[in-house]
């Protein structure tokens, strides 16, 4: 048998979990989401510029949690060319095109704003 005792309140607990209930990550995200969509556009090297402006965003909250997600529609051949840019690529001649990381610089500085946000939402009590 287990027996459980206790003194005190849950007030402060239940104050906590009542705001977190009523914060509205979405409106964070959707804001983070617009921010990271320029960063990438400005980041993203142009030969053409159809990849810098075809960066999109998609955030969604459900009963699992929140997501956000930058997307890109532009490929090539089958491959999103914004990653053929990231990683490198080989050619058609056998060659190969060395990657330019410029997806992470770019999106660090949004990651840690998008913390410090939701950090200071949660601890408004």
């Amino acid at each position: 048998m287990i027996t459980f005792k206790t003194k005190g309140s849950f007030k402060n607990t239940e104050k906590f979990l009542n705001h977190a209930k009523k914060l509205d990550v979405l409106f964070i995200l959707k804001k983070y989401g617009v921010d990271g969509v320029n960063a990438l556009a400005q980041a993203t090297p142009k030969d053409t510029g159809e990849t810098a402006s075809l960066w999109d965003y998609v955030a969604e909250v459900t009963n699992r949690g929140a997501t956000l997600t930058w997307t890109n529609s532009n490929s090539e051949f089958g491959a999103p060319v914004a990653i053929l840019i990231q990683y490198g690529h080989g050619t058609k001649n056998g060659g190969y095109v060395k990657g330019t990381d410029f997806i992470n610089p770019a999106m660090k500085p949004i990651f840690e704003k998008i913390a410090n946000d939701i950090f200071e939402e949660v601890s408004k009590i």
